[in-house]
C-alpha cells in the first residue's frame, strides 16, 4: 500500500471540485485547474474529503496510486494560496526588467532576451544586494517548467557562479588555475 497514496485529502473551504468522470476540475480564489484521472486509479469524494484509491495491485498501478494523490492535493493548493519560485541573477552586468507580460534579460550575449510569460505565471523583480526574480502562480508544472526555461537562458557555471540559479540551489564551486612557480 502507498503510504502517500493511502492519506486522505482534504478540501479547503475556498476550494471546489467536481469529479466528472476521469477528470478531476479544481475551483479556487486563484483559478481553475483541470486534470484526467489515470485509469489504474479512481477518486472518491466523501464531504469534503477525496480518497485516491488504485484498481488493482499492479505495479505500474501502485506507482501511479501515489502520484495521482499529490498531484491533486498540488492542485488543491494552488488554486487556494498558489506556488512561488525564486530566481537569482548573479553576474556583473547581468540584470532583469519587466516589461509588461515579460521578462527582459540583458545576461553578456550580444543582445537582450524577451522572455513572454505564460498565462497563470506572473513575476517580480527584486533588487538589493542580488536580482531575484519571484515568480508566482497557482499551477505547480507550469510554474516549474518556467522557472526551468529562465534558468536555462544562462545556467550558473562552477567557476565564478555566473548565471542564473534557483534561491535554493547550491552550486559546487571549483578551483581555477593555480598560478604558475
Amino acid at each position: 500500500m502507498s503510504r502517500i497514496g493511502a492519506k486522505p485529502i482534504k478540501i479547503p473551504e475556498k476550494a471546489e471540485v467536481t469529479l466528472t468522470g476521469q477528470e478531476i476540475v479544481v475551483k479556487g480564489p486563484k483559478g481553475e485547474l483541470r486534470r484526467a484521472i489515470h485509469p489504474l486509479v479512481t477518486v472518491e469524494q466523501e464531504g469534503d474529503t477525496l480518497y485516491v484509491r488504485r484498481k488493482d495491485d499492479s505495479k505500474h498501478a501502485r506507482s501511479i496510486h501515489g502520484l495521482m494523490r499529490v498531484l491533486i492535493d498540488n492542485m488543491l493548493v494552488g488554486v487556494t494560496s498558489g506556488f512561488q519560485r525564486r530566481l537569482i541573477v548573479n553576474g556583473v552586468g547581468y540584470k532583469v526588467d519587466e516589461k509588461g507580460k515579460q521578462l527582459v534579460f540583458h545576461l553578456g550575449y550580444s543582445h537582450p532576451i524577451e522572455f513572454p510569460l505564460p498565462e497563470g505565471i506572473s513575476a517580480k523583480v527584486e533588487r538589493s544586494k542580488t536580482i531575484e526574480v519571484v515568480l508566482e502562480g497557482y499551477d505547480k508544472e507550469l510554474l516549474g517548467l518556467v522557472a526551468s526555461k529562465i534558468r536555462a537562458l544562462r545556467p550558473p557555471e562552477p567557476y565564478k557562479g555566473k548565471g542564473i540559479q534557483y534561491s535554493d540551489e547550491v552550486i559546487i564551486r571549483k578551483a581555477g588555475k593555480a598560478a604558475a612557480k
